[in-house]
C-alpha cells in the first residue's frame, strides 16, 4: 500500500482490518500507533453520545440555523443530525455538546476507551484543536467495538448512526464512512486529514482507518481515493 501513497507524494497511515481480527494490512506502522486529532471523525461517537443523551431526538430533529454565515454554504441553514454528520457542520455539533457538557463526555470516553479521552479544554472545540488524540489502530479498534455493539448506547442509536453513516451502497457491499480534516484552515501546514469507517460485504466486515497530511485543499480528495484503491488492491472490493 505504500505505492499508493508514494506515487500521490502523500505522508500517511492506513490500516485496513477484518471484523474477526484474523486479516490486517498496514501502512506506515508508527504513524499509525500516533495518536492525532480526530476532527469530524468523532462525530462517530459524539453521534452515539448525543442521541443517549436526549441531546438530539433521532437523525430527523431539525436544529435551526443560528443565521451567522460561515465559510462552508451548506452549514448556512437548519440542519439535521443527519445532514450535520455529513456535510461534517460544525456548529450543530458544538450546540450539543454544549448540552451534553465536559463532564458526561469524560465519563463516555472513558468507558468507551476513546483514545486518550480528554475532552478538554474547551467543551466546544476539543476534538477540533484540543486535547482529544486517537491513532488509527485506535480508531479501528473503537470501530470493531462499534460494529459488534459493545458499548452502552441503545440499539435505536446504533440504528441511526449506521444509517448516516452510509456513503455508497450496492447489491454487493455498503460503505460507511465519516471524513476529518484537522486544523482545517489553519496557516500552518500539514494539516491531517481522516477517512475512517468500515465496509460490509456479503462474506465480511472490513475496518479502515486513514490518516494523512494535507498541504493543500486538493489533497482532501485523496482521503477517500487511496482507501478504495488500497481496499481494491486487496481484493477486498
Amino acid at each position: 500500500m505504500a505505492r499508493l501513497f508514494n506515487e500521490k507524494n502523500i505522508q500517511g497511515t492506513i490500516v485496513i482490518s477484518s471484523l474477526d481480527g484474523t486479516t490486517t494490512y498496514s501502512h506506515n506502522d508508527t504513524r499509525a500507533a500516533t495518536r492525532m486529532l480526530p476532527a469530524s471523525t468523532f462525530k462517530i461517537p459524539n453521534t452515539l453520545i448525543a442521541l443517549e443523551e436526549g441531546a438530539i431526538a433521532d437523525e430527523t430533529q431539525v436544529l435551526k440555523w443560528d443565521g451567522k454565515v460561515r465559510s462552508i454554504a451548506v452549514w448556512n441553514k437548519d440542519q439535521t443530525v443527519e445532514s450535520a454528520f455529513k456535510s461534517s457542520c460544525v456548529w450543530v455539533y458544538q450546540e450539543l455538546a454544549q448540552r451534553i457538557g465536559t463532564a458526561r463526555y469524560e465519563s463516555y470516553l472513558t468507558r468507551i476507551g476513546y483514545g486518550n479521552a480528554r475532552p478538554t479544554p474547551v467543551l466546544t472545540t476539543f476534538w477540533l484543536e484540543g486535547d482529544l488524540r486517537i491513532s488509527a489502530l485506535e480508531q479501528i479498534a473503537f470501530l470493531k467495538r462499534l460494529y459488534r455493539r459493545e458499548f452502552p448506547f441503545k440499539p435505536a442509536s446504533y440504528d441511526v448512526l449506521k444509517r448516516i453513516m452510509i456513503v455508497e451502497q450496492t447489491p454487493t457491499y455498503t460503505v460507511h464512512v465519516k471524513t476529518g480534516w484537522a486544523n482545517f484552515g489553519a496557516t500552518t501546514a500539514p494539516q491531517i486529514g481522516w477517512y475512517v469507517g468500515y465496509l460490509e460485504t456479503k462474506g465480511n466486515v472490513w475496518l479502515f482507518a486513514l490518516n494523512m497530511d494535507i498541504s493543500k485543499p486538493a489533497d482532501a480528495g485523496l482521503r477517500q481515493k487511496i482507501v478504495m484503491e488500497a481496499l481494491k488492491s486487496k481484493g477486498i472490493l
